[in-house]
């Protein structure tokens, strides 16, 4: 007879098969979700113009998917600890395909603002569920890169919305391209079947025999016996209702500096998202210069989530954000002074790598901070809560550029935000989080750590 510590076996497992299909499968629902995230942006001047409506209200329509994120984020990811995480992300994926299309089958901008939301709420719903699949299934060494690589597949979504998109609205109009969205629709039965269950779940359900399959599959090291004895750690098997436990155990105070960190993150990305192109043609900067700018902040950001992954692997992924922070602060403040072409490349690709790829890594560091059994929970209304700052971000940017403020001012105003979440993000405490499960102190918990 064995007596397996489960997440002590997972973070020790040697990277194989089971871990890169894992990575695939995440990894491509991560772009399906990015795809219908860009898709109505990509489409928005031929949308306007099939419909007549102003700027004004063609903004609240892109971002009345905002708003269904933020409710996502924070109900599919704590329903995802009471029903199995392959099958709210299965739900996700019918949510923001299915709708996604039905907004490609309207003409009325009402109706099309109201699917969008719909669709939203699966948008923001998969985050924290393939986020905490991610984080309890890979190896504690290389846990912040896994979570960081699968997260890049935001910006190939992105891009592939961009690539899809010029051809079939050129070809087919506008709503092709959301109705190519239904695609996805497709994966859920080989997600249901191939995307393993929460290793907590299994073991509170008593699904043993499913769970040691898992296990044997994840470390092949280990052979399963009938008298093996599976446990976890007491911090997983947390009791009554999971939104109260992300304040119990000494957890309330860094829970508080995770929303205000996430909130603060998503700001400058949405901020930036938003204005970057209208600040920089208002600087005298050509349109086609002002949109390679936005492409140089997107792979930046691929850059910064890989790049921040990796470093949060081999130091303390505390200090790894605190300095991406800083160097967010730093980047975008300086996009407002005058300097060379190529020196300007330089620092929007570094505010990409500090704002957009720091979130994915600040979502890397949630999932690692929670124990499993509330990890989605967590994640989920972190995320939800960093929500509002992105929909307050586009009309705080835009009140500011229509006060018609010297451009330095405006990259400021963006610039603030990171200083506010570095000193959030330094005042987390890991005395009683999944990476110090033996209530060690901030200094003695490794970087790696993942939950036990």
């Amino acid at each position: 007879m064995q007596h397996i510590d489960i997440h002590n076996l997972a973070d020790h497992a040697r990277f194989n098969r089971f871990h890169a299909g894992i990575l695939a499968w995440c990894a491509l629902i991560i772009i399906c979700d990015g795809y219908d995230l860009a898709v109505a942006g990509i489409a928005l001047p031929s949308i306007m113009k099939t419909m007549g409506v102003t700027a004004r209200n063609a903004g609240f329509m892109v971002s009345s998917a905002l708003f269904g994120m933020m409710f996502g984020a924070v109900f599919l990811g704590t329903v995802a600890d009471r029903i199995g995480r392959p099958r709210a992300i299965a739900i996700c994926l019918a949510l923001f395909s299915l709708f996604t299309a039905a907004a490609g089958m309207t003409t009325d901008p009402y109706v099309f603002s109201a699917m969008r939301f719909l669709a939203g709420l699966g948008i923001g719903g998969v985050m924290p569920n393939v986020v905490a699949q991610m984080t309890e299934y890979s190896p504690r060494r290389i846990r912040a890169t896994m979570v960081t690589l699968m997260f890049s597949g935001y910006a190939v979504g992105g891009m592939l919305a961009a690539i899809l998109g010029k051809g079939l609205i050129e070809s087919y109009g506008w709503s092709s391209v959301f109705l190519a969205a239904a695609l996805p629709l497709l994966l859920i039965p080989f997600i249901l079947k191939s995307l393993p269950e929460s290793m907590p779940f299994l073991l509170r359900q008593g699904r043993e025999a499913e769970l040691k399959a898992i296990l044997a599959r994840m470390e092949p090291g280990y052979t399963p016996r009938a008298g093996d004895r599976l446990a976890i750690a007491a911090q997983d098997r947390v009791g009554g209702a999971p939104i109260g436990q992300l304040f119990q155990d000494g957890r309330g105070f860094s829970t508080a500096m995770f929303w205000i960190a996430f909130f603060m993150c998503l700001f400058m990305v949405y901020a930036l998202s938003s204005w970057l192109t209208k600040l920089m043609a208002g600087a005298g900067y050509s349109l086609g210069s002002a949109l390679t700018m936005v492409l140089v902040l997107n792979f930046g950001a691929v850059v910064g989530a890989v790049g921040g992954g990796w470093m949060a692997d081999r130091f303390h992924i505390k200090h790894v954000l605190v300095a991406m922070y800083a160097l967010a602060a730093v980047s975008i403040s300086l996009l407002g002074y005058p300097v060379s072409t190529p020196a300007l490349f330089v620092l929007v690709g570094l505010a990409g790598a500090s704002t957009i790829g720091t979130q994915i890594v600040t979502y890397a560091y949630a999932g690692q901070f929670y124990p499993a059994a509330i990890r989605s929970t967590g994640i989920g209304w972190a995320s939800g809560v960093g929500r509002s700052g992105a929909i307050l971000a586009p009309i705080v940017i835009g009140t500011l550029v229509g006060m018609a403020l010297p451009l330095q001012q405006n990259f400021i105003a963006i610039a603030i935000p990171a200083v506010i979440a570095a000193v959030s993000v330094a005042l987390i405490s890991h005395r009683k989080s999944a990476t110090a499960p033996h209530g060690a102190a901030d200094a003695q918990a490794p970087a790696t750590a993942g939950a036990r």
